[in-house]
């Protein structure tokens, strides 16, 4: 007969059996639903996808998305808010992992690498299915809704990175408070911009080649324009030469370019644009 327990005390472990803790099962039970969630989010966002291309958005329904995906209409609302919403499933996810590099980042790293190897979580995101991320760009294309629900995704991105890097300054190249804040969203903006401008090349080639290598060039020439300043007492002396310049001059500096130019040859116009005013 079972023994009774005195309130707040475990009852007694049976003889034989190992003990266990609640935390296992707990975060166990947490991944698996984590899981589940995902896979329904990317099955949704799949027949949606199938529905656009063969009937076109505006004809297609959130009742048809859901039928197609074999689920009911409220499983569908469950997971998005709009049908617009669902051809984007897995930026939640992927904002969480960005984060989680930022969190993670070794103390020796310059802040602007960091920033760039979160943002690489979103071309691992793209490269993980090329015929699906290629045909949601020429859907983004298409229908302007969708364009805008991109842009917005985008901005969660950037307003993340301009948190993080507005936390990485030195202090002493960086006297006036006031610059630090456009600092930050001017490079956490240029870091976003150069994934961008190398993941649009890259689907318009049909989802072909080396991504991996061109981030990497469009990252160096966002270090080599936008890296003096952020956390300088990091990893390098500070550079408070080049600071100074920005804070005596504090002009604002219009440049024009294509918008297919390649990236470098727009990090170059900035540059000689700069070097002319100095």
């Amino acid at each position: 007969m079972p023994q009774p327990t005195e309130p707040g005390r475990r009852p007694p472990r049976t003889p034989g059996k190992p003990a266990t803790t609640d935390a296992a099962p707990e975060n166990s039970a947490g991944s698996r639903a984590a899981t589940q969630r995902l896979k329904m989010r990317r099955e949704l966002a799949a027949a949606a996808m199938e529905l656009f291309a063969t009937k076109g958005y505006e004809a297609t329904t959130v009742d048809e998305i859901a039928a197609t995906a074999g689920v009911a209409r409220r499983t569908f609302f469950r997971h998005f808010r709009s049908k617009e919403e669902a051809i984007f499933p897995d930026h939640d996810d992927t904002l969480i992992r960005a984060e989680a590099v930022l969190n993670a980042a070794p103390p020796h790293e310059h802040p602007l690498d960091t920033v760039c190897r979160g943002i690489k979580e979103v071309m691992k995101m793209y490269a993980a299915s090329p015929t699906v991320s290629v045909e949601r760009y020429r859907l983004t294309r298409e229908v302007p809704t969708l364009r805008e629900r991109e842009i917005a995704s985008v901005a969660r991105y950037e307003r993340l990175f301009t948190r993080y890097l507005l936390g990485h300054f030195d202090e002493q190249a960086h006297h006036d408070g006031n610059d630090d804040p456009l600092l930050a969203e001017v490079a956490a903006s240029a870091v976003v911009t150069a994934h961008n401008h190398v993941l649009r090349r890259w689907l318009r080639a049909g989802g072909q080649g080396d991504v991996e290598t061109q981030l990497d060039r469009a990252f160096a020439i966002v270090r080599r324009t936008f890296g003096t300043g952020i956390g300088a007492g990091r990893s390098a002396e500070p550079q408070p030469g080049a600071a100074a310049a920005v804070r005596e001059r504090g002009e604002v500096l219009v440049t024009v370019a294509r918008t297919d130019a390649p990236l470098d040859e727009v990090m170059r116009t900035i540059e000689n644009a700069l070097r002319d005013r100095m």
